[in-house]
Formats: structure tokens, sequence, C-alpha cells
């Protein structure tokens, strides 16, 4: 057991650990299964080198979604951040199950339900992480300006200091940037978005109801949860359909799932490397048409 990440989550809790063990938790941190001494088990999220405030700005982005009671968001129960020896964050442990025969249709019209309980801002009022990345949530008064600058212009600069972009796909993202305005669609007023879902951060309860997790939150278009959503996945028909019924999208919001993907793409280039930027680059070539 890892005995110091025990007395740490012993002291935050107010009881004992008993049992601790790994489970599977994504790339960017460790994961474990704790169970109490008062009967209780709880999910706990670290890592070694976690910066100051990832934590605890991920339990903001917990509670804001919960908030908006669409759909399950896992409770957070301790939080050890700042300047402490072991920075961590516990939530409650949700029993996974098979999901049911209508989670499609509750997933479509949660996530909708989600995106209509809205935003003051594009933006957010404090930054926060996308995986283990720094987010910037600078506010913008439209949104186009603030998927450039905060969004893409952002991640860009990253990959290009360190390499990984060429002159070309520079050129090509400075051309995209100019026609921003026109790209973007429709003026909508800001959605509350979970900011990283991809399929992997889209849970089955012990209901086989939908759970979303591992949340990047921020004022934003709709469409780009949306877009994230299929990029590591294909979300079904029954999906949409259901995600319409609350909230219909805008006409030719399929022709913009590449702007929208090219955000979680820089990103991934920025996390991950080199093996990402081809998928990157065809996203960009498909976003100017």
């Amino acid at each position: 057991m890892n005995e110091a990440l025990a007395r740490a989550l012993a002291s935050a809790l107010g009881t004992a650990v008993v049992g601790l063990r790994p489970v599977a938790g994504g790339d960017i941190n460790d994961a474990f299964a704790a169970t109490l001494a008062d009967g209780r088990r709880v999910f706990v999220k670290t890592r070694a080198d976690a910066e100051a405030g990832m934590y605890a700005s991920e339990r903001r982005g917990l509670a804001w979604l919960a908030d908006a009671q669409a759909l399950r968001i896992p409770e957070c129960v301790a939080v050890a951040d700042g300047d402490v020896p072991l920075r961590f964050l516990a939530l409650e442990w949700i029993e996974p199950a098979r999901r049911g025969a209508d989670f499609d249709e509750r997933l479509g019209r949660g996530l909708a339900a989600l995106h209509r309980a809205g935003a003051p801002g594009f933006g957010l009022d404090h930054d926060n992480f996308i995986g283990s990345l720094p987010q910037r949530n600078r506010a913008a008064p439209t949104w186009s300006a603030f998927y450039a600058e905060q969004r893409l212009r952002a991640q860009f600069d990253r990959a290009a200091a360190r390499g990984l972009v060429t002159k070309d796909v520079q050129a090509q993202m400075d051309r995209l940037l100019a026609r921003l305005d026109d790209l973007v669609g429709p003026e909508e007023p800001p959605a509350r978005l979970h900011g990283d879902l991809w399929s992997g951060n889209v849970h089955s309860d012990e209901a086989g109801h939908p759970c979303l997790i591992d949340p990047a939150v921020y004022g934003g278009h709709r469409e780009v949860d949306l877009g994230m959503l299929q990029l590591f996945g294909a979300p079904s028909a029954r999906f949409f359909a259901a995600y319409e019924e609350v909230f219909p999208l805008a006409a030719g919001w399929r022709e913009r799932v590449p702007l929208y993907q090219l955000y979680p793409l820089l990103v991934h280039v920025n996390l991950f490397g080199g093996s990402y930027v081809g998928q990157m680059r065809n996203a960009l070539a498909r976003a100017l048409g």
C-alpha cells in the first residue's frame, strides 16, 4: 500500500484507510481505489509532479457541472492541493455497470441540458487545466475571439515553440484564424462546457446511466463538446436525436466538426508528441475547406 497516500487520505477524511489498490485512471494521473475503515470506498487520483491548483480547479469544475443538475457528476470528498507534500483529489466511488438500454438517449438529453444551463460569458473566472496542461480562460466578448486566442493560438504556439509544427502548418493556422469569425457558426449564448469530453470521460454508473468525469470547464460553444465526443468515438444517431429534442443544433454543425476538433488535437500534440500532428494537420485542412 502507498503509505504516504494512505496517511494523507486518512488525515483529510477523518478515518483510517484499510485498503488501497491501483485502478485504471488514464495517462495523466496515478489512480487508486481506497477502502476506508468506516466502510466507504473512494476514488483517488494523484501524481508526483502535479502542479499546484490542478486538483482544486478540477473540484471547482465538477461542482460547476453538478450545479446544472443535468447529468451525474462524481462528488468530491477531499482535495489536497497547494503547498502540501502530496497533492490528490478524492471522489465518491462510482461502481461501473453495463450501459443501460437508454444510455445514449440519457446522455444526449443530459448533455443538451448541461449546455443550456449556460455560462456568464466566453471563458471562466479562473484558469484551469486540460490534462496536465494549463488552460487559460480569460474572458472575451465573442466566441471567435476566445477560441482564437485562449484555445487555438495558445496551444499552437506551445507546439511551435517545441518544434512540433512546420512553417506551412503555421501559415495554414494563420489563414484559419483570419477567417475564424466566418467559420465558427451562428452566434449562440455561451454554453456550460465539460471541455474535455472524449469517450473515456463518459462512464456508466451502477444504474447504467451516464456519468461525466475529468472536466476542463469553461463557457464556450457547445459544438466543442460535440466535436471532441466524435474525435475518439462515434456517438450513435440516438444520442444526436435525443440531444436535438432538447437543444436543436444550428445548421452546418457537422461541417464545423473539424474546426472544433482542432483544439483537443493540439492538446494531444502537446501532451503526447508528434504522433498526433498528422491528425491535427488533417483537421486544419478540413476546417479551412
